[in-house]
């Protein structure tokens, strides 16, 4: 047979949900497997995950053949996933648009053959057909099986590390299909068996194999050294055959074959041929080699209860539109086989077709004796590929991978609870780092997905990307010796004043009177008497002026009156100190009454407090804080079904005080309530002051983002609890800011699972994100003429 048309030699016979009945009389149960993200496992993961493949596999019966299969294939990414809504969005769709990666997808077959003594050591024909009788004589057979195989998956997938899924019926016809089509798009074609390659199509295909004990160096191991991240002070690992997996970036598959042999009857066998080897040791080192490779697996079996001898195959098939670049991609995993202390077979002639037709699923039982290694489990589950590529949520937040710098969307928010519990953040970067340049990507999305934003800010860092949207953003900003428009007392009417408002207000001002620490019931309690009372006689103009006039006017009866002990509410105390924000006190003019604009805020869905001119006054930046919670409890979280953000950003210099640490804490508790999440931004984890305050922030926080810092990641580890990988993969940030492709690298940690992404972004967004420099000053010059930001970022990113 010269050439092979799939339609004509069908290699099923019938599929029955994933369970395939080959034309050979095999059969298979085929699963497609989710692997964890590359680069996100530890070694102790790597020996986790071995040992999960040991346990589940070591069970099966009896003569099954276990095939796991890779296939990476060279793809062009489309962004057809990402949205494509707004300017910025537009500029990140095409900017994306074509950029190459490796498709990665993995694929576990369970094979059930039809006669239990195989492996001829003649060639077989894959083709050859069976009468379709064996679908049903193999029902009672195939039930067993199925049950054993069930069991195996259930036991890997609950290790929770990988998940694999029954393929349907459409699954493995696409695969069938593509397999023999040779991958080739746009038309079918016959397999052409004769010449120096096999070739299907346009594609040469060819092969390298690992068939026996011998090609095997010094040992084997679940994980090794990552060589392109490791540094002298840590060590970053990677899977024994990662090498062969995505970073190879050619269209190749890599196939792990096993067949599970009885051990006792493998003793039995290997006794044997170690005493003929024994006998002709000394006419040959090969002999001798054989002898020992041989003496090791059988100590390995006699002393472990548990060995389960097996017999492997694994090889690459592997294909190009060329049969030059053929030689090169050879070339290139001979190298990486090297690395491993590996010497393949390169298998030439008829030998070569015969590995690539049975490396499909259903003819994988067909390898001969002389195609395979003898050795333990446990020694050939090393050659597994356990992870894959960064895994995209179906929304979320757009970062990029780490292999290919594609898009990957993260969903940080994650509102069905299955990786955290609590959605807020935190940013920890040392200065010119980019933490506002990272804020602004993840806010801006935020922003663009519907989700309500309040924005504490001390840098103006916000302002540029927020006049984007000019209808939907609001900047108050804080000017000497002025107020922000805010009156915490003003009400449009006696509906107003609910229960959660005076709450709201006896809190406030239970805060400015200092006595908002450790607040008996009996404070509380009083105070809100005191505020139903003045709300219940005065009428109109209602503010602190007046609530203080109105104490002040009736200081001699208001205790008797309203049943108050003086221990629970001093009149004397609430004048004193509410003096200095009344008219003629020290800062009255933050309580000065204007135009409320806090019902303004309602409208806006993105609101920036821009605070960057009391950033050194304790007091005014304490008394700031509590007007703009009382904003936010007002206005913005009353509909609990609308998502939203609070940011406060370089806060730094005033988490030091007490009371702004603690107006802090209120949101992160009070947000449980609502349908939002609170980011902090910090130039190191140190600027939050050791107490219980900040313990309770942390505890709070469990979305991590942390960029690149020279000094360490030390104390970032110690109060996060961060593992030992977690501290690898913070050491193993790069930065690449030159080139044509700049970016930076991040740790991301949500919940439990951590990863390094980085951030490319295209010129446009580059522009919105700006806040200081030279090109910064360009743009908002080209703002102030057209007063349209838009067209600013256009005119700017066209010069350059």
């Amino acid at each position: 047979m010269k050439k092979i048309n799939l339609w004509a030699h069908r290699p099923i016979a019938a599929i029955r949900d994933n369970i395939i009945f080959a034309s050979n009389g095999n059969v298979v149960l085929g699963f497609k497997g989710q692997l964890p993200e590359i680069y996100s496992l530890s070694e102790k993961d790597f020996e986790d995950i071995h040992g999960t493949w040991f346990q589940g596999l070591k069970s099966l019966p009896i003569g099954t053949v276990v095939h796991k299969q890779d296939i990476y294939l060279k793809k062009s990414y489309t962004s057809s996933k990402l949205p494509r809504t707004s300017f910025l969005e537009k500029a990140t769709h095409d900017y994306f648009k074509g950029r190459a990666y490796m498709e990665h997808s993995c694929y576990l077959f369970f094979i059930l053959t039809k006669n239990k003594e195989l492996n001829n050591p003649k060639y077989v024909n894959p083709f050859q057909k069976v009468s379709k009788e064996i679908v049903y004589k193999l029902d009672d057979r195939v039930k067993s099986f199925a049950e054993a195989v069930s069991d195996a998956v259930s036991f890997i997938n609950n290790s929770r590390k990988m998940t694999f899924c029954p393929l349907d019926t459409r699954d493995i016809e696409t695969l069938t299909t593509d397999y023999f089509n040779g991958f080739n798009e746009g038309f079918n074609t016959d397999i052409i068996l004769d010449g120096k390659n096999l070739t299907i199509g346009e594609h040469y295909f060819d092969a390298l194999a690992i068939n026996s004990e011998l090609c095997f160096g010094e040992s084997v191991q679940s994980s090794k050294t990552n060589d392109r991240f490791t540094s002298d002070d840590f060590v970053f690992h990677q899977g024994f055959v990662d090498g062969l997996g995505l970073s190879l970036k050619e269209n190749h598959i890599v196939n792990q074959i096993l067949f599970l042999d009885d051990k006792h009857k493998w003793r039995k066998l290997l006794d044997k041929k170690v005493e003929q080897l024994s006998k002709s040791s000394n006419f040959g080192s090969q002999n001798k080699v054989v002898l020992g490779k041989i003496q090791q697996i059988l100590s390995k079996i006699n002393a472990d209860d548990n060995a389960r001898i097996v017999r492997g195959h694994f090889n690459i098939v592997y294909w190009s539109n060329s049969a030059h670049d053929l030689e090169r991609i050879t070339s290139k995993i001979k190298t990486e086989f090297k690395e491993l202390d590996i010497i393949p077979y390169y298998p030439k002639g008829q030998q070569q077709k015969n590995y690539i037709l049975n490396s499909y699923c259903c003819f994988s039982s067909n390898f001969s004796n002389n195609d395979l290694y003898v050795t333990d489990l446990k020694h050939a589950l090393c050659l597994l590929i356990n992870n894959t590529n960064y895994k995209s949520d179906t929304s979320g937040i757009i970062f990029n991978d780490r292999e290919h710098n594609i898009p990957v969307l993260k969903d940080v928010w994650d509102e069905g609870k299955r990786r955290i519990k609590a959605r807020n953040f935190a940013i920890f970067a040392p200065t010119g780092e980019g933490k506002s340049f990272l804020a602004n990507n993840i806010l801006r999305q935020y922003f663009e997905a519907g989700v309500r934003l309040v924005i504490i800010d001390l840098g103006g860092s916000y302002s540029k990307f927020a006049k984007l949207y000019p209808d939907d953003h609001i900047i108050l900003r804080y000017e000497k010796g002025e107020n922000l428009g805010i009156n915490p007392f003003y009400i449009s009417d006696s509906t107003d004043l609910s229960p959660e408002r005076l709450e709201d207000l006896s809190l406030f001002l239970l805060e400015l009177l200092a006595k908002g620490n450790s607040v008996s019931k009996g404070r509380e309690v009083a105070m809100k008497k005191v505020l139903l009372y003045y709300y219940q006689t005065t009428k109109m103009n209602h503010s602190l002026a007046s609530l203080y006039e109105f104490v002040s006017r009736n200081k001699e009866r208001l205790l008797e009156d309203l049943d108050i002990k003086e221990e629970d509410f001093s009149c004397y105390d609430f004048l004193h100190i509410l003096s200095e924000y009344v008219e003629g006190g020290l800062y009255s003019f933050l309580f000065n009454v204007g135009e409320d604009q806090s019902y303004k805020l309602e409208d806006k869905r993105m609101i920036v407090f821009e605070l960057d001119e009391v950033r050194d006054n304790k007091e005014i930046l304490s008394v700031m804080l509590k007007l703009i919670k009382s904003a936010i409890q007002r206005t913005i979280w009353q509909n609990r079904a609308e998502k939203g953000i609070i940011l406060f950003d370089e806060f730094a210099k005033q988490l030091k005080f007490d009371n702004v640490l603690e107006s802090v804490e209120f949101y992160y508790q009070a947000i449980r309530k609502q349908n939002g999440a609170v980011g902090i931004i910090l130039q190191s984890i140190n600027q939050l002051p050791q107490s219980s305050t900040s313990a309770s922030i942390l505890e709070n926080t469990q979305v991590i983002y942390s960029l690149q810092n020279e000094k360490g990641y030390d104390e970032l580890v110690k109060r996060l609890h961060l593992s030992s990988h977690d501290l690898n993969q913070l050491k193993s940030i790069k930065n690449n800011l030159t080139g044509p492709r700049k970016y930076t690298e991040m740790f991301i940690k949500i919940g439990k699972q951590s990863n390094i992404f980085r951030l490319e972004v295209p010129k446009e967004v580059y522009a919105a994100y700006l806040t200081d420099g030279k090109e910064n000053q360009a743009i908002m010059e080209s703002y102030r003429k057209t007063q349209n930001m838009q067209k600013a970022i256009v005119e700017f990113t066209s010069k350059t």
